[in-house]
């Protein structure tokens, strides 16, 4: 390719990531000139289906947003809602909330690991070509994904948009009894979860680290899941209600979700930000692993393979010491009464920081709602990271640098919404 050639990757529908997008590189003189992560699909209007409705209806309308990552979209909302209405709920209740999203972690994190993600590492198209020829992982996967799913299933009340979370706790209690059956598949879990540490790590990685802004939530005690203050690498350290004075979100042309800034600046969400923010807070032996096979931090997108994998194994062993100390609670929720006001929940989603806004009147409805969804956090950073790995790697053959680009997205499992349509790429040199 001359200096002078032009060469465009046009990427017209994404898969194996949830939802409907597509991407563009174009290169001139060797150097990348655009970039453009274009999400296309229509949008879902949620915040406005959210206003004039009941405080109370929000945990099930915003379960609906997402089929991996419901449980999310539940626990930001209820928390914004307990802050308004002055709900303090019980430790029984906490520990319940911490399992549920334990659940979320393993299943989602299990799907994509082993079904979406490590195929571009082995060179597969997807994870049905892989599982012939690595069946025992494919199917150690599946089973840890369906603890996960059961998990959920038991505590939320099914398995895809739980409807057992409520403002103030939960509309039943799970029975000792069946939260006590899981505990064996737990443990299995752990190990295949420690396979999956150990088969990650000895994948190959594009040698790229970027010195990212990473902000997470950290908590004074626990690796981070629903509560915290909101943190990053470069000094940020704020109450989640001051989200709005630091963070930003703006419209591009060319794409349906907003973009969100840090006072201007782009910023990653996500596994590799927890586990750089949060390493210490990862029980020891865990830790230890983390060491061996990751190092305490990490600036490489492609190794949040192994990083995901050490988070499952911790969700693993978080659900193991809920259920061991479980015993049903007198009661399943906090009553409390409707309030005019404004709060912020921020949890995080297996993707990154989830927040939600809501302004109630005094009798409990929602007159504005506002969410700010992790891939609306790491859209500009998923650019970058394609400009960084195209101007590094532009030597390679088409194919060969393409299917690197699908591999650098779905580094970010990026939340569009639902999609299993296989990536569809063409390159037009001129």
């Amino acid at each position: 390719m001359n200096s002078s050639d032009e060469r465009q990757i046009s990427v017209d529908y994404m898969a194996r990531v949830e939802g409907e997008g597509a991407f563009h590189v174009k290169i001139k003189n060797r150097k990348v000139s655009e970039v453009q992560l274009k999400i296309f699909e229509p949008p879902r209007f949620f915040e406005a289906f959210l206003e004039g409705r009941n405080a109370a209806e929000a945990p099930d309308i915003t379960a609906r947003i997402c089929g991996i990552c419901p449980v999310a979209y539940q626990m930001s909302s209820t928390h914004a809602i307990e802050k308004i209405f002055g709900i303090r709920i019980t430790p029984e209740i906490r520990e319940l909330r911490r399992l549920l999203y334990c659940g979320e972690w393993i299943e989602s994190h299990a799907l994509h690991v082993a079904m979406l993600h490590a195929p571009d590492f082995l060179g597969y198209q997807d994870s049905l070509q892989m599982a012939k020829d690595h069946p025992d992982l494919v199917k150690k996967s599946l089973a840890l994904k369906k603890t996960g799913n059961d998990l959920v299933d038991i505590v939320g009340g099914r398995a895809i948009h739980p409807i057992n979370v409520r403002v103030g706790g939960f509309y039943r209690s799970p029975y000792k009894k069946d939260l006590d059956g899981l505990k064996e598949n737990l443990k299995r879990s752990c190990d295949t979860c420690i396979e999956l540490i150990k088969w990650t790590s000895e994948l190959s990685f594009p040698d790229l680290e970027k010195k990212y802004v990473y902000v997470a939530l950290r908590h004074e005690s626990e690796y981070p899941f629903s509560e915290g203050r909101i943190v990053s690498n470069h000094g940020l350290d704020i109450d989640q209600m001051d989200h709005d004075k630091y963070f930003k979100e703006e419209h591009l042309p060319y794409s349906t979700t907003l973009h969100s800034t840090l006072e201007g600046k782009i910023f990653h969400v996500g596994p590799l930000a927890r586990y750089n923010l949060n390493f210490d807070k990862l029980p020891s032996d865990i830790q230890d692993l983390g060491k061996k096979y990751i190092g305490e931090s990490c600036y490489n997108p492609f190794k949040s393979i192994i990083v995901r994998s050490v988070e499952t194994l911790y969700a693993c062993r978080e659900a193991l010491r809920i259920i061991e100390s479980y015993e049903e609670p007198d009661q399943s929720f906090v009553e409390a009464s409707p309030k005019a006001g404004t709060a912020v929940g921020v949890t995080e989603a297996p993707r990154g920081i989830l927040m939600h806004r809501y302004t109630t009147d005094e009798n409990g409805i929602i007159q504005k709602a506002d969410i700010v969804a992790p891939t609306s956090a790491n859209q500009s950073i998923i650019e970058e990271d394609l400009m960084n790995l195209v101007e590094n790697y532009q030597d390679l053959s088409d194919e060969d640098l393409t299917w690197k680009c699908e591999q650098s997205v779905r580094n970010y499992d990026p939340c569009i919404s639902c999609s299993t349509h296989f990536l569809k790429l063409e390159i037009e040199r001129e």
